[in-house]
């Protein structure tokens, strides 16, 4: 007897007591989380070098989701398919990229892809070839929980020709990716593209809500002049033309100052255009591309920026 009370109720009790306080944590911090104005997301580019792109891998593609919980704590992912290209037919090796993730309560959000041709191709048998090439990344992209699969609208001929080109192809595999679910979302990637202009232009010729984009803040090199001379988009215009249809960001950093901010993007102003103006709460994909400092550095400069900012946006 312990004052009175049987051991066996005051143990019942105490067990009762913890599960209640521990309900009333978990609950709280889903609150926090759900009250936050963004959520954040690790883009596996930001480890291309780890992951081997340049030849020498340090890291196992199969445990990115892993790497991003235990290393980092981020509890989502954004994959990129030049990894597991010599998997893309492995069914077995994709039901462990997925129990990786399910074993560490990651989330995965989109699969970037690259290397499938070009969805805009003049040819339009190439055409065809490119949207085939893609749809077994829609089959990834469904089989792992993702929301879309991330493409590239590169073409070729006058402003107007590659709209019309780029839309049919973008069509053509959105209407697949509806067929499972998967939205085909375009990053402003090089050329036309990175044209905010005209990517919005090409999403409204494709006229389906399935069909968006994901603006990048970094990349807006839109090719040379006929001088020959290197030229850019506005990043701030590019990417608030590109809001109305986006279903992810990616927070593109290459180099931070003594303060923490990175030196080529205003992440405030940007992040003001994002979700003030525009009113998006999605994933914001850490993207870090720089070589001052290391991948891991790097990713978690960019990370403590985000959260910053997000702390200030949560208390206006």
């Amino acid at each position: 007897m312990i004052h009175g009370v049987d051991r066996r109720e005051f143990l019942s009790a105490a067990v009762a007591a913890g599960v209640v306080a521990a309900t009333a944590k978990w609950s709280s911090a889903r609150e926090d989380k759900a009250k936050e104005p963004f959520k954040i997301s690790l883009a596996q580019w930001s480890l291309h070098k780890a992951f081997g792109r340049n030849g020498k891998a340090s890291l196992d593609p199969l445990n990115f989701a892993r790497i991003a919980h235990v290393d980092y704590g981020i509890d989502a992912v954004e994959y990129v398919n030049q990894f597991y290209a010599s998997k893309k037919k492995d069914d077995g090796y994709l039901k462990q990229l997925k129990q990786v993730a399910d074993d560490h309560g990651v989330r995965s959000v989109l699969i970037m892809c690259d290397g499938e041709g070009a969805l805009g191709d003049a040819d339009t048998a190439k055409r065809a070839t490119a949207v085939d090439n893609h749809k077994r990344w829609v089959e990834w992209a469904k089989f792992l929980g993702c929301h879309s699969i991330r493409v590239n609208a590169q073409s070729s001929g006058s402003y107007d020709e590659q709209i019309e080109r780029a839309a049919d192809g973008l069509r053509k595999l959105t209407e697949f990716g509806k067929t499972m679910a998967i939205n085909v979302i375009v990053e402003n990637h090089g050329g036309l593209s990175s044209n905010g202009e005209w990517l919005a232009k090409t999403i409204k010729t494709v006229g389906m809500p399935e069909c968006g984009t994901l603006p990048d803040f970094g990349n807006f090199n839109v090719g040379k002049n006929s001088s020959g001379v290197a030229e850019t988009y506005d990043r701030y215009k590019g990417v608030d033309e590109m809001m109305p249809f986006a279903k992810g960001v990616s927070a593109k950093s290459h180099d931070f100052d003594d303060k923490g901010n990175e030196t080529h993007t205003d992440y405030r102003k940007m992040m003001d255009i994002v979700v003030k103006k525009h009113k998006y709460s999605g994933y914001v994909g850490i993207e870090y591309e720089g070589g001052k400092i290391g991948e891991p550095e790097g990713i978690r400069a960019t990370q403590k920026l985000l959260e910053a900012i997000r702390v200030e946006m949560a208390k206006v």
